[in-house]
């Protein structure tokens, strides 16, 4: 069993799919094994995104990112992390494919509606910096 992170982001909050968009993970196979909504502030909005902090767009993410409550969870299950990406779609909601997270319920390109680790490696960091261990069931 693979776990992967996975944010509804502040957009798709504040829109009030987040029982839509879990409904999407549990009817794929994806096992919800941690779960918590959360407001992120600067620093851990800034520390979450670094990887991008040289990028044009650092700024505005992390401005987006503390905009209002997120939503993370763990995702359990059969290639987690390739399922999830395949599941939420295209970065750009109007390249994603249709029936995907983004395609139906993401704005644009900055308000995407969802994050997903793109590798086992960084799903195994980016579940460590909001879950303890013993919050993973």
């Amino acid at each position: 069993m693979e776990r992967t992170l996975s944010i509804i982001k502040p957009d798709a909050t504040q829109n009030g799919v987040i029982g839509k968009i879990i409904d999407r993970f549990e009817s794929n196979n994806l096992r919800i094994a941690a779960l918590k909504k959360l407001q992120l502030s600067q620093a851990d909005a800034e520390q979450f995104y670094a990887i991008h902090k040289e990028r044009p767009f650092f700024k505005d993410l992390v401005e987006f990112m503390v905009s209002g409550p997120v939503v993370v969870m763990v995702l359990e299950g059969h290639n987690a992390v390739s399922k999830n990406r395949e599941l939420m779609g295209a970065t750009n909601p109007k390249e994603a494919a249709k029936g995907t997270i983004r395609a139906d319920f993401a704005q644009s390109i900055d308000a995407n509606a969802v994050h997903g680790s793109d590798s086992l490696e960084n799903a195994k960091n980016e579940i460590a910096f909001f879950f303890s261990e013993r919050e993973i069931y």
